[in-house]
């Protein structure tokens, strides 16, 4: 019996894998295709080529995936000294963000034909969940660099308690919003042309989600229910509620680049919240003159917070 659920949970884990890092097309002799800076890509072969066939321009054709009529122009090919690795070099930088479809003709090796490859070039699946996240989070916050969410925010960081206890409710909430709201438009609103309606059905689902969960804690945790109560409510009023499943309906993200979308969101609002929280606790004790006192000298401090986060634009983390 042990041994089952061992051999299960070795099965569980090499799907988790599989699926964070998606299914790859390719040729048996190809081992791997990766990028390389910006206008790079790196082909890695199992055993030696011909360096005449591999230098060739006209041995590669390279596109986006979404873009298959537009090829893109090679500036040159290198081979390693070994004649395993080969380095093609774009005319222009390269959207790593995207796919990348590159067939061969015959792979020569040796002087034998191996046959022509359609090779795909991605990065991998857990990397880019990782740069959503963290994306969202940092350097797109949703409250300093997008200004959303603001009257919640102002409303919630008196009080580092009540800060913490609004960001880890709204990310919750957020979190479970966003999937529902993949689901519905991936199955419903895309296929039956119904995108019109996506402002409506994702407040609608904001909605459901704060009263499913408030109704989940007053069952299972009333007192968690009684500390996050007053919070839920304010959930409804918070705009990334219904700015998250716009933009992932938007950029026809996955499930898992949604769920990630929305974890960033949460714990971006939750930073937040938090840091402001601090500041306005040491501002009570400051001496800040009569017409700056409250929500003025909050605002200076949430402009000075939002001038500190430019800082991570342009950031590029995978």
């Amino acid at each position: 019996m042990k041994e089952l659920r061992r051999y299960q949970w070795l099965v569980g884990i090499l799907l988790v894998a599989l699926f964070l890092t998606g299914c790859k097309t390719g040729h048996q002799f190809v081992k791997k295709t990766e990028f390389k800076d910006s206008d790079k890509i790196i082909i890695s072969f199992a055993g030696p080529v011909d360096e005449a066939w591999a230098t060739n321009v006209g041995s590669y054709a390279v596109y986006e995936k979404p873009d298959p009529d537009i090829v893109l122009n090679i500036k040159g090919i290198a081979l390693n000294s070994e004649r395993t690795v080969a380095t093609i070099t774009f005319a222009a930088p390269l959207n790593t963000g995207e796919a990348h479809i590159l067939n061969t003709t015959g792979i020569m090796s040796e002087g034998q034909d191996l046959g022509a490859g359609m090779l795909t070039v991605k990065k991998l699946y857990i990397g880019v969940l990782i740069s959503i996240l963290l994306g969202a989070a940092l350097i797109n916050n949703f409250v300093f660099t997008k200004y959303l969410g603001l009257c919640v925010f102002f409303g919630c960081s008196q009080k580092r308690g009540t800060a913490i206890g609004m960001g880890l409710v709204f990310t919750i909430v957020l979190s479970f919003a966003a999937v529902m709201a993949w689901a519905l438009y991936q199955f419903v609103l895309k296929p039956y042309q119904l995108t019109f309606l996506n402002i409506v059905v994702f407040i609608g689902l904001v909605s459901l989600s704060v009263q499913g969960v408030d109704t989940i804690l007053r069952k299972i945790n009333p007192a968690l229910f009684k500390a996050f109560g007053v919070y839920l409510v304010l959930v409804i009023a918070n705009c990334i509620a219904i700015a998250v499943p716009l933009m992932l309906a938007d950029n026809e993200y996955t499930g898992w680049e949604s769920f990630s979308l929305a974890l960033g969101a949460g714990i971006g609002f939750l930073i937040a919240l938090f840091l402001m929280a601090c500041v306005r606790e040491r501002l009570e004790l400051a001496k800040v003159p009569p017409s700056f006192k409250g929500l003025p000298i909050a605002f200076v401090v949430a402009g000075l917070f939002a001038l500190a986060f430019l800082g991570f634009s342009g950031l590029s983390i995978y």
